[in-house]
């Protein structure tokens, strides 16, 4: 997966393209690659901005003025015109961008509980299962975001360390692929290593969970 840091990322906007949505007082978004997009937006569309630009109304001896790229935005955005480009740094409107994309996400990293579910069902099911081997969820997403393809929205410091992201997966399909390998690898090397596991001393829960994954016939 293809970590964007909100810290660290620079999002560029084509100027002219930014200016007539702008103007066209209509809703438009910024996706993380810079592309203004318009409703419906597609759910694989990762946004750092939505809203639109309401023009006041008119008064009488008043000339119309144009707003600034930046009260268009909101204070929160960090901008630099250049030329024909807009220069976005976004990390301050966080938790704003989090609303945004919360409902699209595969997985939520936002809180300090980390990462407890997925939102498709046939991961969410391997995730499930895979915790009555000692497999958590900080397990099963770092090989997701090692060996898919998706991103990985965040914002992450070193010092004091700092992060919270959301996941993104391109892929459903391959991800359930991955994590069903990376989870038979692990339980069968318990299941073969470790007493505690051996076939005859699983749980009830255990039990169910081995079968789920191929690993023990009914």
């Amino acid at each position: 997966m293809k970590k964007y840091n909100l810290f660290k990322e620079i999002i560029i906007v084509d100027k002219p393209a930014l200016l007539h949505a702008v103007n066209a007082s209509k809703e438009f978004a910024i996706d993380i690659k810079g592309t203004i997009v318009h409703a419906p937006y597609d759910p694989k569309k990762v946004l750092i901005f939505r809203g639109k630009h309401t023009p006041e109304p008119l008064q009488a001896l008043m000339p119309k003025s144009t707003p600034s790229l930046g009260s268009v935005l909101g204070k929160n955005y960090q901008l630099v015109e250049d030329e024909d480009r807009v220069l976005i740094k976004a990390f301050s409107n966080w938790q704003e961008i989090i609303g945004l994309n919360l409902s699209n996400a595969s997985y939520d990293d936002t809180t300090a509980d980390g990462v407890s579910e997925f939102s498709c069902k046939e991961l969410e099911d391997i995730g499930w299962h895979a915790t009555e081997f000692n497999i958590d969820y900080r397990m099963l997403v770092e090989e997701l975001e090692e060996r898919c393809e998706g991103i990985l929205l965040c914002i992450e410091q070193e010092n004091p360390y700092q992060f919270s992201g959301l996941g993104f997966l391109s892929d459903d399909a391959h991800a359930k692929e991955v994590l069903l390998d990376f989870c038979k690898k692990k339980i069968r090397e318990l299941m073969e290593n470790d007493e505690a596991y051996a076939p005859q001393n699983l749980t009830d829960d255990e039990r169910e969970a081995a079968q789920f994954f191929g690993l023990l016939h009914t």
